[in-house]
Order: C-alpha cells, then structure tokens, then sequence
C-alpha cells in the first residue's frame, strides 16, 4: 500500500487509503488517475458488462479545468485537443452572419476515455502510449460488470454492496466512497431520493463524418470553427475533433455536429425517436447503431427542412447517430455520511450541454477532491464545487430554454454563448448559490 501524499490536518481529519470510485466513465476515471498518483489505493466499479465502455461518437469542447487535469495527471504526454480559431453564426441559407475571433479547444469521448485508462489501470489501445506505474502509486483495481445495490457505513469504514458480472452479490469495504456514476446516479439516489432527472423538453441529436468525406463548403465552414445555428426549437453546432484513435492531422480528423430539436413530452415524434430497433423505449438515450430507419429518416427530413445546407450535409452523411433527452438534476449537496461520501461531476448536477463544462465540472471536482483528501479542508471542497455545480446548472436552464422555446435577436444568443465561456476562475457567484 502506497503512502497517500497529504499535509498534517489541524482538525484531525485522518486521510482514507482505499477509496471506492463508482462509475468508470470520465468522471471515474478522473478520479481514478487523480488519486493514484497521489498514493491513494482505489477500486473502480464500473456496471457495464465490458471491460471497455462502448466509443460514444461524441465530442467535447475541453475547457481549462480538463486541460488543466490532462497537463497535471496525465503519462502518456500526447494531445488531447484540436484547436478551434473563431465562432461562426449561419444563417438557413448557410451563409454567415456573424463571426468572432475566439480560440477553443475541442476533444472527444473516446480520446479522453483511452487516454485515461491507459493512465489508470495501463489499458493499451491505438490511442497512445501505456503510462506504466510509477513509485509512489496507489493500488488500482478496475472491476467491470458491477451494479452497486447500497452502502452502509460501518464505524470508519464504508461497505459496498453490488452485483458482480455473474449476478453474484459481492461487498467492498473502504474508508471513503466517490459517487462518478453520471445524471442517473445510483450513489446519489440512496443518498437523495427525492432529487429526480427531469426531462427539460428537447433532445440533441449527435453525430460525426470523417473530414474527408465532407464537401469542400462543408469543410470551409467547420474546420478550424466553432460554428452555430439558431431557429426557432433549433439549435445546431458543429466542429472538428480528433479522428480515430484520436488523429490530429488533417484529412484524419472528424467533423461532429450536436443538434438540439424540440420534441415535447408523450408527442409521437419523442416516441419515435426513442424506441431503438428491438422496439423498446428508451428512457433518455438511444446508443449509436440502435436507431430505427423510420425514426432516423424522420430526422434527416428535419434536417432537411430546418437546417443549413452544410449542417444538413453532415446530418445526411452520419453512420451512427445517437440521442439523448435533455434533462435537468442538482443534488443539494454532495458530502454525506461526515465526509465519508462524496458525489462528483454529473451525480451531483447534470449540466445541460449547452454550458459546454460537463466534462470540465468533473476535472474540477477531481481536483478539488485531491485537495480536501490532503488538506483535509471539507468545507472548501464542498463550497467550491457546489456553488460551481448550482451557478452553472442554472445557466444551463437559462440558456437552453432560451435557445429551444423563445425566438430572440442573434446577439442574444451571442450574448449567452459568450457568458458560458468566461473561465470558471473570472465568475461571480451571486448570493443564491454560495454554501
């Protein structure tokens, strides 16, 4: 067992030497890397039934606290970010209408996802170098196919109960919990609940075309751009990310579009949108390839109707699509049990896509998270990171509603996208969200 790297504690927070991580997606994973370099034994439990989570197909524009992670934590010392020189605004005509100078940084799913496990538990893959274990690490352990079932506490010790890959109940004790589970987290609902996951009224439909495969108008407008277009309940983005295996170069990259469509609540169109190709309803996502023909030909006639020629020509040319209902959930807090358990990144607020900082809250809970378990600062960490959490998922609902159900002027939109990019560090956290 490792030494975890922690100052003296003037309260006598004594700091834990096995931490369990429920979720092993992004925010997991984090964690994960996060705490193994600094000594910590972890165990991830991961529910899905594969050893590796299956390539959503999505971008991520990656803020400064997930470039601030990968540059602190991160062994396999490649890029992880393609940049993005101005943001576009086009009209349905396709021609632009608005443009700024405004440099971004935008990622993927799958690179982040490789990058990370190749630094948690040396997964190889063709995304990069295995980073290999180094003096100093905690233990890892990755355990896949676990369904946590609850948790009770025990004097200084935390028991784990789940379901192992073979149906097989199976506990973990630990001395400190870390909920990573996502916007439906089972952590947070023995904890909370009453919080529920609400669908906010619209969906986003995502996809991705090989560079190569666009038409050069098409190239000209999402290259090296952030471009946007806004309609009454529209609202479609696209820009270029890394490609397969997370190639940077040009020609190899992908152009990913994130289109956000209205589609109320029991109407038949969520309905058809919803049921995948074994005719069951999905309750907020349908995965990529599981899409049926009626369905995905009802969206590509949206797109047809509705949206620019270039942003239409990406929807046309997709071979994967996917969808996810839009949904709003904050936790009132995220420490419980003295401590003992934390909720971080989307279990404690799933922010809309729109504020764009999804991946970044979870980078920023990871290192505040490191900060508490060395410091032994609670206070902070809960303060930071929920006012955080509840500034930003309010601004999500601000801007989403605004963006799906309202029909404003271009500069407003302008002026919304603009306020969701001032670096978390320059924000001002009104009365009603501080601890």
């Amino acid at each position: 067992m490792a030494t975890p790297q922690v100052n003296a504690s003037s309260d006598g927070f004594r700091p834990p030497q096995h931490i369990v991580i429920v979720g092993g997606s992004l925010g997991g994973l984090f964690t994960g890397v996060a705490l193994k370099q600094h000594g910590f034994d972890t165990t991830i439990l991961e529910r899905n039934p594969n050893n590796l989570l299956e390539n959503q197909g999505a971008g991520i524009v990656a803020g400064g606290d997930t470039l601030a992670f990968f540059d602190r934590y991160d062994r396999c010392k490649r890029p992880v970010a393609v940049e993005s020189q101005k943001r576009v605004y086009l009209d349905q005509s396709g021609q632009v209408v608005h443009e700024e100078e405004m440099k971004q940084t935008m990622t993927s799913w799958d690179l982040c996802y490789y990058m990370l496990r190749a630094n948690y538990d040396h997964q190889e893959s063709g995304y990069c170098q295995v980073a290999g274990p180094q003096p100093g690490d905690g233990k890892i352990d990755y355990r896949y196919g676990c369904t946590v079932t609850d948790f009770k506490r025990e004097g200084e010790h935390v028991i784990v109960s789940y379901n192992n890959i073979n149906g097989e109940k199976e506990s973990i004790t630990c001395d400190f919990l870390v909920g990573a589970d996502g916007p439906s987290s089972t952590i947070r609902k023995i904890l909370c609940p009453n919080v529920e996951r609400k669908y906010a009224g619209y969906c986003v439909i995502r996809g991705t075309v090989p560079e190569q495969e666009a038409s050069e108008q098409a190239k000209s407008a999402f290259i090296q751009r952030f471009t946007f277009f806004h309609a009454p309940g529209i609202l479609n983005l696209t820009y270029t990310i890394p490609g397969i295996n997370g190639a940077m170069e040009e020609g190899k990259r992908l152009l990913n579009f994130v289109w956000y469509t209205n589609f109320p609540e029991g109407s038949e169109e969520l309905e058809t949108v919803m049921t995948d190709m074994e005719g069951k309803r999905r309750r907020l996502t349908i995965p990529p390839g599981t899409m049926t023909d009626e369905a995905w030909e009802m969206v590509k006639t949206r797109g047809r109707d509705r949206l620019p020629p270039q942003m239409s020509e990406m929807v046309e040319k997709t071979k994967q699509p996917f969808v996810q209902c839009i949904t709003d959930v904050i936790t009132p807090t995220n420490s419980f049990m003295d401590g003992k358990i934390v909720l971080i990144g989307d279990a404690l607020a799933g922010f809309r896509p729109h504020t764009v900082a999804s991946t970044g809250q979870a980078a920023f809970d990871v290192l505040m998270l490191v900060e508490y378990l060395k410091s032994g600062d609670h206070h902070q960490f809960v303060k930071r990171t929920v006012e955080f959490a509840r500034l930003i998922q309010h601004r999500g609902v601000y801007i989403g509603n605004r963006g799906q159900f309202e029909s404003l002027p271009l500069k407003d939109y302008i002026e919304d996208r603009n306020m969701m990019s001032i670096p978390r560090q320059d924000l001002d956290f009104p009365p009603w969200t501080q601890i």
